[in-house]
């Protein structure tokens, strides 16, 4: 983290994921999860995700919409060379500003297709397009950069490539506290354990508790996640959560199930 980070802060990020292969089925987002939790060890949640069609307008309306309810707005997906790449103006148009071809973009793509023989053309050239005034996110897995704008961040929709720019990325943002968690299965309904999820919940002001139901070999059940930036509290509502569970007779697994 940058020395300005203020570790009682909550610093939240938005996520708008970008192409028309999300929502029609043919590709399944794995950037999600994959960006929630590299942002967590930053010290940063993610607040919000938006997935968009490949329409400039769809993504200007996300983009505004994000960008000024949190600290940090990420977006993976259509930064590629093809016609249908069309994250860099859609968030240029956000921005209020023109696209320019960033020096250092063309000649990172130019000496990356050089060393390997492939020819350099108009399309390959689109990636180093940028709003203008951005500045670059490396990439060592296939040569063509992201994009930072202040607080805004485009990446890739390959997921492999996204690591890599996150990777870039890591220790260069402010962030609060990381999120800490623990979780308890129990072989219980989940709305057996309401009131006591609830209650446990309230007497620890500074912990969130989600219940995540499943129906394994027949059975039914549910894990409990227990989260918390304060891992006094997170210990003390673990406990009082197990307790509370013992009493009622439900059966429970420290760790999940």
């Amino acid at each position: 983290m940058t020395t300005s980070a203020n570790p009682d802060r909550i610093y939240t990020a938005g996520l708008v994921v970008i192409g028309d292969e999300i929502l029609s089925g043919r590709t399944h987002d794995k950037n999600i999860a994959q960006v929630a939790s590299w942002l967590q060890v930053q010290g940063i949640r993610l607040a919000e995700v938006r997935v968009v069609p490949d329409v400039i307008e769809k993504i200007v309306a996300a983009v505004n919409a994000l960008r000024v309810e949190n600290d940090y707005l990420f977006t993976t997906g259509g930064i590629g060379p093809t016609h249908d790449d069309i994250t860099v103006d859609a968030v240029a148009e956000a921005l209020g500003v023109g696209v320019v071809i960033h020096p250092e973009a063309r000649a990172i793509l130019e000496r990356y297709y050089t060393s390997k023989g492939i020819e350099v053309t108009e399309a390959r050239l689109r990636m180093a397009r940028v709003p203008e005034g951005a500045e670059l996110i490396p990439n060592r897995m296939s040569g063509a950069p992201g994009i930072k704008f202040g607080n805004l961040h485009l990446m890739a929709g390959v997921p492999h490539i996204t690591a890599g720019m996150l990777d870039a990325l890591t220790g260069t943002l402010d962030g609060g506290m990381p999120l800490k968690n623990e979780t308890i299965g129990c072989w219980t309904a989940e709305s057996e354990v309401a009131d006591i999820l609830r209650e446990t919940e309230q007497a620890h002001e500074n912990c969130q508790i989600g219940s995540y139901p499943f129906f394994r070999d027949g059975k039914v059940g549910a894990n409990f996640v227990i989260r918390s930036t304060d891992a006094e509290e997170l210990a003390s509502c673990v406990h009082t959560l197990c307790d509370a569970l013992a009493t009622a007779g439900h059966d429970f697994t420290p760790g999940g199930i």
